[in-house]
Parts: structure tokens; C-alpha cells; sequence
């Protein structure tokens, strides 16, 4: 019994190692690039042209981002085997996940919610435009 444990020890250790290079190479896409671009976002021009511009810029960072976000929580989803093994010694492993986990979840709802923001702009500024145009459209007709 207790050569199995070690056993399953040093597989959960193999893989966790596996998993941690992956999460690794996210963290640190996070880190040095999705976290400043999403900083990048946060004013937004103040013409339509603009921030229409800057909503497809985002939507390509987002494509990048998103699939980030996916290989970490697919990641993720290959620990939770270590539930299963309540026996084995795996606490210090879990801090690790646990802290690659809430960096991701972060992010992933910073993410969400940059890409509403943008939406609802750009919703908010084609609404006020085509008011703008409503507007000189009627101003127009009672100069004639």
C-alpha cells in the first residue's frame, strides 16, 4: 500500500509538473501582456471612427486572450483528479493551483468585462450618432 501511494505520489507530481508549464506559460502571458492591454482599454476614444477602431483591435487581442483563458481552465479541469486522492500528501500543490486558478479567474472576468464595456460603447456611440444625424436631418428640413 504504501509503494502505491508513493507511487501515485510521483504521477500526481509528473503531472502537476506538466500542468504548472503550461499555467506558467499563461501566467505569464497574463502578466506581461493580457493584463497591460486590457489597461489599454480602458479610455476610450471619444469618436465613433475611433472606437470602432479600437473595438476591432480589442476583438483580436480578445480571440488571443480567450484561447489563453481556455488552455488554462483545461488545465485546471486535469487536476481536479486530485480530489480523488485525499490520501496523498498534495497540499502544497494545491496553493500553487489555487493561485494559478484565481489569477486566471481574474483575468478571465477582467476580460468579460472589457468586452461588454467596449460593446455597450460602441452601442451608446452609434445611438448618439445616428440621434446627431436625426437631429441635423430635422434641423434641415425646417430651415427649408
Amino acid at each position: 500500500m504504501l509503494s502505491n501511494k508513493r507511487i501515485q505520489e510521483l504521477e500526481l507530481v509528473m503531472e502537476f509538473e506538466k500542468v504548472e508549464e503550461c499555467f506558467k506559460e499563461v501566467s505569464s502571458w497574463i502578466e506581461n501582456v493580457g493584463r497591460k492591454r486590457l489597461k489599454e482599454t480602458i479610455n476610450l476614444d471619444d469618436s465613433l471612427e475611433m472606437l470602432l477602431q479600437a473595438q476591432k483591435q480589442f476583438r483580436e487581442f480578445d480571440l488571443v486572450a480567450s484561447e489563453y483563458c481556455k488552455r488554462g481552465q483545461e488545465a485546471l479541469k486535469k487536476m481536479n483528479q486530485w480530489e480523488d486522492f485525499s490520501f496523498v500528501d498534495v497540499h502544497s500543490y494545491r496553493v500553487k493551483l489555487q493561485t494559478y486558478e484565481d489569477q486566471l479567474e481574474e483575468f478571465c472576468t477582467q476580460l468579460d468585462e472589457t468586452r461588454h464595456r467596449v460593446c455597450e460603447t460602441v452601442r451608446l456611440y452609434e445611438f448618439f450618432d445616428k440621434v446627431r444625424q436625426g437631429i441635423c436631418c430635422t434641423e434641415e428640413g425646417v430651415k427649408s
